[in-house]
């Protein structure tokens, strides 16, 4: 099996996050994933997710890539930093706090391992739809607008 790996490399600065979705747009569009799939969403909501921990919870530079190839495609964020990543638990009204949750929520798989002195933390998708019970296809979770761009920490 072929798999196709593409790569961007991720400043430690949050308007970074908008490049890094504006360029694996492209690279799914490439792959023939079209930007109204529900899969293409998905994975830039992920993506979003992984990239914004890593520019603004580690200050350091990032690798951002995916993997296309069988029958998923995987993302991975590389940082510089040696902290293991930890879930928060976000109240009602909280604003951030969430995207590990997300990630959870969202992903078929997902995990982190060390990589030298930082680390990477990775998800994937499986690109067929899942069958519920009935027959009928279950696509992804609805996702409110709020959460579809990343937030900013501070």
């Amino acid at each position: 099996m072929q798999v196709l790996q593409v790569q961007l490399e991720v400043g430690p600065d949050p308007a970074e996050v908008g490049r890094a979705r504006r360029w694996a747009r492209s690279r799914l569009a490439g792959s023939g994933i079209g930007d109204d799939e529900p899969l293409a969403e998905t994975l830039i909501l992920l993506i979003s997710e992984l990239v914004t921990n890593a520019v603004v919870h580690t200050g350091c530079p990032a690798v951002l890539r995916m993997l296309f190839g069988g029958p998923g495609v995987r993302v991975e964020v590389a940082d510089a930093s040696d902290r293991a990543p930890a879930r928060r638990q976000a109240g009602g009204e909280d604003t951030n706090g969430r995207g590990l949750e997300l990630v959870d929520g969202l992903a078929d798989r997902w995990g982190w391992q060390r990589e030298g002195a930082g680390k990477r933390i990775w998800c994937e998708i499986d690109r067929a739809e899942k069958s519920t019970s009935d027959g009928a296809t279950d696509g992804p979770p609805e996702i409110h607008p709020s959460m579809r761009e990343p937030r900013v920490y501070l």
